[in-house]
């Protein structure tokens, strides 16, 4: 065996342990969450990294009823879905009009999207209070949805907008020749092969959704309005912290992203990609 051949094979030994290391050191913080949400305060603090001896399935109990996760949990659905449905729809039908219509101010329009991308969300709180404050737009069921939907707005419209630039003109220019309108064009046309850059858009929408904690902070002070990760602070006192419930609530915030990641986790790569391969 030559000297570069047994210097190759090591490299790639090397490089696979520094992955496997790498990605258990990533996997594992999920998995002591889980087990360490099944055992008792005093397993806990007696050693944090060993297993539960016994299940203790009441702390997922204490933590949804008496912690009240279930007022945050539907606060963060309600948001989550709503967020993703309007930014899905109004991103696409921009990003079409953006793609197939050349029309006075389009670039300046495509270039304010574009811009958004860059501002930093957190250098927004402290106007978007004060201005919530005094438009009598503070506290109600609507006012994280502005927010939420406004930030969200750019990339989808970027991600989009480049997608549709790849496929062929000519498909739009055939349906019509055969009479078929823009709105059936777009919907029953582009839409189906936009599946992948939408399920892209879906997923990084819904996760920075769910995840976000700032604006559901500050804009909100009624607890029906607040959000899960707002709710997992009230596991954390000044003296003492119930951590098996806290672990407990973060399980269950965590299972919804893991629902739609698995869903959508095959069409990920693929919209993001899919531009820039065509292109």
């Amino acid at each position: 065996m030559s000297t570069r051949l047994m210097f190759g094979r090591a490299g790639h030994f090397l490089f696979n342990a520094v992955m496997v290391i790498f990605s258990l050191a990533c996997v594992f913080p999920i998995i002591w969450i889980i087990y360490s949400s099944l055992k008792t305060k005093d397993e806990f603090m007696l050693n944090s990294v060993s297993l539960p001896h016994q299940l203790q399935f009441h702390n997922y109990y204490k933590a949804f009823v008496e912690g009240k996760m279930y007022q945050y949990f539907i606060s963060s659905t309600l948001n989550s879905v709503v967020t993703v449905i309007v930014v899905v729809v109004l991103s696409f039908c921009t990003a079409y009009a953006l793609s197939r219509f050349r029309f006075k101010g389009r670039n300046m329009i495509y270039t304010y999207f574009i811009i958004g991308m860059l501002i930093p969300v957190y250098g927004l709180i402290v106007p978007l209070f004060l201005q919530f404050k005094q438009l009598g737009m503070y506290d109600h069921f609507y006012t994280l949805l502005l927010p939420y939907i406004a930030i969200r707005l750019p990339l989808p419209i970027f991600l989009l907008e480049s997608f549709i630039r790849t496929v062929p003109a000519e498909l739009d220019e055939a349906a019509h020749m055969d009479g078929a309108s823009t709105f059936y064009t777009m919907t029953r046309i582009l839409l189906p092969i936009c599946r992948p850059a939408i399920a892209t858009v879906i997923i990084l929408s819904f996760l920075d959704t769910w995840n976000e904690f700032p604006f559901s902070l500050v804009l909100v002070s009624h607890d029906s309005f607040k959000t899960l990760p707002v709710g997992l602070t009230n596991f954390y006192g000044q003296y003492t912290s119930d951590y098996t419930t806290l672990m407990a609530a973060m399980v269950l915030s965590i299972l919804p992203v893991l629902a739609v990641y698995l869903a959508f986790y095959k069409n990920i790569m693929q919209g993001m990609t899919a531009g820039a391969v065509k292109g």
